[in-house]
């Protein structure tokens, strides 16, 4: 079991937070086996938004802050793509292409 790791899941109000008995209740963090928000670390968006908001910037700045454009040319701008029109005309198996994202070119690949 884990945490939800939002710096203010205890202070939502509902029915899964709430713990204790009778007149002894209070709001405890989210505990699951699995959550799906934030490669599986927050509860819901809502405690994805306030960790970022609390640590998000250190956090940038710990890994690394962009301070200058990153650049994609057009030698780097191939990527493999599914192309349903494509048929291998002996086993009729659907093929895969490469396309330029800059320059919309396209050419056969193996895969």
């Amino acid at each position: 079991m884990k945490y939800c790791q939002g710096t203010r899941c205890h202070t939502y109000d509902t029915k899964d937070r709430k713990k204790g008995v009778k007149d002894n209740k209070r709001n405890e963090t989210r505990k699951r086996t699995s959550f799906y928000y934030g490669n599986g670390n927050f509860c819901s968006l809502n405690c994805q938004t306030d960790w970022f908001n609390t640590h998000g910037d250190n956090a940038i700045n710990h890994f690394g802050r962009v301070e200058q454009p990153i650049v994609l040319t057009e030698d780097q701008a191939w990527s493999v793509q599914f192309n349903r029109d494509w048929y291998d005309n002996q086993d009729t198996q659907q093929r895969y292409h490469e396309v330029n994202t800059i320059t919309r070119a396209t050419r056969e690949c193996e895969q």
